[in-house]
């Protein structure tokens, strides 16, 4: 084994177009990075954008790309000089709810490997299903409808397993495959996540699901870490076998199969830690620890939380926590981000943020009590479109000038992202920490209205390839974890974020009564819808 100092750890991302790969030292700094992206390295697959649309719904990517990519990312490395002699354990995360289909005899072929052909040549006949569905697929709206129903409705459903059934969840995509291809799925010996698909590649043999990643099947009991059992009947009688008993997310499951270190020169005491989700392996990319937010200012915005409890939020999603097994996290996504932001710069503005900064500077917080909601798209969470405004006295207007307009837009954001973590049960502290992400993080007028709407300190956080990197983490992680070591021991020697601001004294008096506000705006919209 090779002595601690020279240890390194080896991350893989199989996302939806490419797949990334990064090995890192003790001290988690970047040795080796590199990906293949799946549309230009592999163009016999026609992929665009990573997957195949076959009609308007339903969606697609062929497992052996994903497998000869493999093969393609160790030349890459290979050539740019990794030691894979030194990695001493390995990690990897993936698209979420993407499903994979083993045919029956496939485990005895994933133990046979030939050290001297390649991965995608000797698994061409592995799969009962060429092409996995993916997230992206929304082919499977009556499967939502009866997965709910055997549970006895979406609230029950999300109660359990930590959301109400989506259309790219694993367990509705499972469902159709049973109902429409009932001899490819008798055909099946086991169906992996595209995570623990990954997985078993290095491993040898069938990689178990981990309870994070599982989260987003709506078949996992979140509370157990069990498979719930109506949830499996609804689909078919003999799922639970084909599913395998799900672990940890940060499980040791064994060394690297032969075949490895073989081809590749692996030690072979390097050891295999369990693939999980892309969600969760960027909380852990993140750092995200109890009592954090992450709010990725993107296109969409996007909340990550990490909670001590599960609880239940119709439009937000809840998974066991990757990092922490007896804790959670939680997701809650809003459509209406970066382009609503845009679109009121450009009226507001000229285009210009310098403008808009101006615009924004010249209010108070508060903004003299006028609130307003913005949403250019159909909103997830509340389910609302349009715009709408209301001036001190709680009355609707139809328009505000510019100075006001800005200001309304962002603490309507903001304040909407916060009252809808606590009504998850997420409790803002002294040691709160909201690390922005996304465009927008780089403009601190914005970091400062987020700061007092959420009365604490923003930090910014150089996410890029944060899934990736929380894979090579989470390497190291399981390996040491037996040894005591937590996620935080594990991770403490990586720079700090960085304070962007604090909130003003008065953000408290100023903002919590305007959350409350927001809270009866929304139920007036959705009456009146």
């Amino acid at each position: 084994m090779t002595d601690v100092e020279n240890r390194t750890y080896f991350g893989l991302d199989f996302s939806t177009q490419q797949l990334k790969g990064v090995i890192v030292n003790e001290q988690l700094e970047i040795l080796h990075e590199t990906n293949v992206v799946f549309d230009s390295a592999l163009p016999e697959f026609r992929t665009h954008n990573g997957v195949v649309r076959q009609d308007k719904q339903t969606v697609t990517a062929p497992v052996l790309m994903w497998t000869k990519a493999l093969d393609l990312l160790m030349d890459k490395l290979r050539v740019s000089g990794a030691d894979f002699s030194q990695v001493a354990a390995l990690s990897g995360t993936a698209q979420q709810h993407g499903t994979v289909y083993w045919q029956s005899g496939a485990e005895e072929t994933l133990k046979t490997l030939d050290p001297d052909s390649f991965l995608h040549t000797q698994l061409a006949s592995a799969f009962s299903v060429s092409s996995s569905p993916v997230w992206m697929d929304s082919s499977t709206t009556q499967q939502c409808r009866q997965l709910e129903a055997a549970v006895g409705g979406p609230q029950k459903l999300a109660e359990i397993t930590g959301s109400r059934a989506y259309e790219r969840f694993s367990g509705a995509q499972i469902m159709k495959i049973i109902q429409t291809k009932p001899s490819t799925y008798a055909n099946t010996e086991r169906i992996s996540l595209v995570s623990s698909f990954a997985c078993s590649l290095f491993l040898g043999k069938y990689a178990p699901i981990d309870w994070s990643d599982g989260s987003g099947m709506n078949l996992l009991d979140i509370h157990s870490k069990q498979w719930c059992p109506a949830c499996l009947k609804a689909c078919a009688d003999d799922l639970a076998t084909k599913l395998g008993e799900p672990v940890c997310s940060y499980s040791d499951l064994g060394p690297v199969s032969e075949y490895w270190v073989e081809r590749h020169g692996f030690d072979p005491n390097c050891r295999v830690i369990t693939f999980t989700g892309d969600n969760p392996a960027s909380l852990a990319g993140m750092q995200l620890h109890t009592g954090d937010i992450a709010v990725s200012l993107g296109t969409s915005d996007t909340l990550f939380l990490s909670l001590t409890q599960p609880t239940y939020l119709s439009e937000g999603h809840i998974l066991v926590n990757p990092v922490k097994s007896d804790a959670y996290m939680a997701l809650l996504c809003f459509k209406n981000g970066s382009l609503t932001r845009e679109r009121i710069r450009a009226s507001t503005s000229e285009g210009s943020w310098d403008q808009f900064n101006n615009h924004l500077n010249n209010t108070p917080r508060g903004n003299f009590g006028n609130f307003g909601l913005y949403y250019d798209a159909q909103e997830i969470i509340p389910f609302v479109q349009g715009d709408f405004r209301w001036d001190r006295a709680n009355n609707p207007v139809t328009k505000f000038n510019n100075d006001t307009e800005v200001r309304a837009l962002l603490e309507g954001q903001f304040i909407s992202k916060r009252a809808h973590a606590e009504d998850m049960g997420f409790v803002i502290g002294k040691d709160t920490r909201v690390l922005a992400t996304g465009g927008a993080s780089s403009n601190i007028h914005i970091l400062q209205v987020l700061a007092d709407c959420f009365n604490t300190n923003v930090y910014t956080l150089e996410a890029a390839n944060s899934a990736v990197l929380g894979a090579a983490y989470q390497a190291k992680h399981g390996l040491l974890h037996g040894a005591g070591s937590s996620f935080s021991d594990i991770t403490k020697c990586l720079p700090q974020p960085v304070l962007a601001c604090s909130p003003y004294a008065d953000a408290d008096q100023v903002y919590r009564p305007m959350m409350e506000r927001y809270r009866k705006f929304i139920q007036e919209i959705q009456k009146s819808i």
